[in-house]
């Protein structure tokens, strides 16, 4: 892997999701495109997508049995589809309105080997170029304020989703430099 930069505001913000204030806004934000998908979870993604299936809402089985369930983006970047611009294809929403992942769902239910996109995973921070960097949206300004009132810091926040995405040497280097800051 070529240098990684690293914004340093990763290490600086706090955060820590509130889904019952938020109602999983990060998959339902309006945008072109949907979550950056890495070529290897498309396959992933196919290999489960029966189970996955079973907590997706109908029309999104719609959706997807005709349209497929990702793009190339504007960038020429592969995402997940979003139905009129808004919601993944994989949301789902719970008793109390929540949007969550269909995907996700699946794999703690036993049902699924691929657990979710690693860009849901790691969201807050992107990587684009090799820059990891945090992009904020005001979907999670409760998890700002969670965070601050937790303590809990954004890069100790997506610590597994770096562990997951990176290898080993890239991901000590990561939380090294998150212990020096």
């Amino acid at each position: 892997m070529e240098s990684l930069k690293i914004e340093t505001k990763i290490y600086e913000i706090k955060f820590l999701c509130n889904l019952d204030k938020c109602k999983g806004g990060c998959c339902t934000v309006y945008g072109e495109n949907g979550a950056p998908l890495l070529t290897e979870e498309i396959q992933q993604i196919d290999l489960n997508l029966t189970n996955i299936q079973k907590y997706m809402l109908p029309k999104s089985i719609d959706y997807v049995n005709r349209n497929g369930f990702w793009e190339h983006d504007s960038d020429g970047e592969l995402s997940v589809k979003c139905i009129i611009n808004r919601d993944c294809v994989f949301v789902y929403y719970d008793d109390n309105e929540v949007a969550k992942c269909a995907i996700e769902k699946a794999y703690f239910e036993g049902e699924s080997s691929f657990r979710k996109p690693v860009s849901c995973h790691l969201f807050p921070i992107r990587v684009r170029n090799n820059y990891l960097y945090y992009e904020q949206f005001s979907v999670c300004e409760p998890a700002l304020e969670n965070g601050e009132k937790n303590n809990v810091q954004l890069i100790n926040f997506v610590d597994s989703a770096l562990e997951r995405r990176f290898p080993p040497e890239i991901y000590k280097l990561i939380s090294n430099k998150h212990k020096e800051e």
